[in-house]
């Protein structure tokens, strides 16, 4: 299920957090689901239960996990919602990078193109 890319520029935390919130947009872990245990996702991905361990505090700080003690972690209720509304947030940043592609000449029609290939993939 995870997969860490250990040639990537960003940090294997950042993996699992980005993979997790993926998991839950596309429904593959729902609400109220437990998630991987830090020992056994640790053992999966050969890296350091520390790593794990801090991509699941920061999940668990942003209110899309929580700890139960003695049984793990499992995913909030309303993790959909604030995943989703964090993507929502990076509208921003995207505007910006159009601007900058805008500026360096990149035809309209090409990045329409992309839209709408990334969108036909995900409506599959």
């Amino acid at each position: 299920m995870f997969q860490i890319d250990a040639m990537s520029r960003t940090p294997m935390y950042e993996q699992i957090k980005e993979q997790l919130e993926k998991f839950i947009l596309n429904g593959t872990i729902a609400p109220g689901e437990q998630i991987p245990s830090v020992r056994s996702l640790s053992l999966q991905l050969s890296i350091n239960p520390n790593t794990i361990l801090k991509a699941y505090s920061e999940l668990d700080t942003q209110g899309i996990i929580y700890s139960v003690p003695g049984k793990g972690y499992f995913v909030c209720e309303n993790a959909l919602d604030i995943v989703s509304a964090a993507k929502y947030d990076k509208l921003d940043e995207l505007s910006a990078v159009l601007a900058d592609m805008a500026l360096a000449g990149i035809p309209k029609e090409e990045i329409l193109q992309r839209v709408n290939k990334a969108y036909t993939k995900h409506d599959r």
